[in-house]
């Protein structure tokens, strides 16, 4: 594209994932004109990254972005494939204007105008909406003696299948249900350890990813009306069939805590506990994947940016989505983040008027 200054977006979206096309999805009602830059070579979001077993925790019926239903109802639980299917699918389907690969390695503003560093060249916005996500961010915490371990180091965002570490010892570490799991699967192949800095706590079984949306959302409708309601512990684990039938194979009666550091051979505790281990998956979560947006300053030190629902509050013209309920109330959700992109849409609408 030409980089003359007076080819300016009204919206540029950064992203092209779940949290990107919803807000794409509304855009597309205005008379703005946008463009979204994907670093991805391919439709399908982060899902297209992420281990080839992971399903949704809710059902299709309610893990849809707005204005398309997922298929398979109410009692199906859509697998990676199926997820990445629809999102490419939605994608086509509303012929969004898609850029990729792009990726964008800075955002500045002058005089008004956002001025976006990317591998395609140069962009211009009055407006922006952050949909990067996390999932380019994982976070491994630093670990005294990591450099010295033999064996392999890798987190959650790495993994993709057992097969590769058959017949080794690997630990796990998190309590989460990313740990829960990859434990699942990896026990299956192989001598495995849990690692976890809380006890684990699973919710009973009948509880899925619908019934926590329902809690959640029962949650910010109280604070909204100034009462008080505590959900059940949205943080657990999620009895998912995988999870079930490891826990009937005594999988998670054992965990360590977290462990000290390393050693050549494995891990190591202070109270003198050595375990060799071949292999280290950690499940230790993400950061938000802001780095594009530093050269703005308003990189908190807790990593996030401050923001009014999904607008951010310390400089005028950016938006963010789908980052965690500090940009909107389940909006790291397939199905919250609707609710969120239509929010954004008319906050962007009335700025831009």
């Amino acid at each position: 594209m030409t980089d003359d200054k007076q080819n300016i977006y009204d919206v540029i979206i950064i992203g092209g994932g779940q949290s990107a096309l919803s807000v794409a999805y509304y855009l597309r009602r205005t008379t703005l004109k946008y463009i979204l830059l994907d670093a991805a070579p391919l439709p399908g979001g982060s899902w297209q990254y992420t281990w080839k077993s992971l399903a949704l925790f809710s059902p299709a019926q309610w893990s849809s972005l707005p204005g398309v239903f997922m298929p398979g109802g109410q009692h199906h639980y859509p697998s990676r494939a199926e997820t990445i299917r629809y999102l490419q699918e939605y994608e086509l389907r509303y012929k969004f204007p898609v850029v990729r690969p792009v990726k964008v390695t800075s955002v500045e503003k002058e005089e008004g105008t956002f001025i976006l560093t990317t591998t395609a060249g140069p962009y211009h916005a009055k407006a922006i909406v952050s949909a990067t996500g996390s999932y380019a961010n994982p976070f491994i915490p630093a670990i005294p003696g990591a450099g010295s371990f033999k064996g392999t180091i890798l987190h959650s965002a790495q993994y993709q299948e057992p097969g590769s570490f058959s017949g080794k010892r690997v630990a796990i570490a998190g309590e989460g249900n990313s740990g829960a799991q990859i434990l699942a699967e990896v026990s299956k192949v192989a001598s495995t350890l849990w690692i976890t800095k809380q006890p684990p706590e699973f919710l009973p079984d009948n509880i899925d990813g619908k019934y926590l949306f329902d809690a959640a959302t029962q949650q910010y409708e109280a604070r909204q009306q100034g009462r008080d309601y505590q959900p059940p512990s949205l943080g657990h684990i999620v009895m998912v069939p995988a999870v079930k039938e490891a826990r009937e194979r005594g999988v998670y009666e054992h965990f360590l805590p977290a462990f000290d550091h390393f050693y050549p051979d494995g891990i190591a505790w202070n109270t003198g506990q050595q375990e060799p281990v071949d292999a280290v998956i950690f499940c230790t979560g993400f950061r938000p994947a802001l780095a594009h947006l530093a050269p703005l300053g308003i990189i908190q030190p807790d990593e996030r940016i401050k923001t009014n629902g999904t607008k951010a509050t310390d400089i005028t013209g950016l938006w963010l989505t789908g980052y965690g309920s500090w940009t909107g109330f389940a909006s790291a959700t397939l199905i919250g983040v609707g609710r969120t992109a239509r929010q954004t849409v008319e906050e962007l609408s009335s700025f831009l008027q």
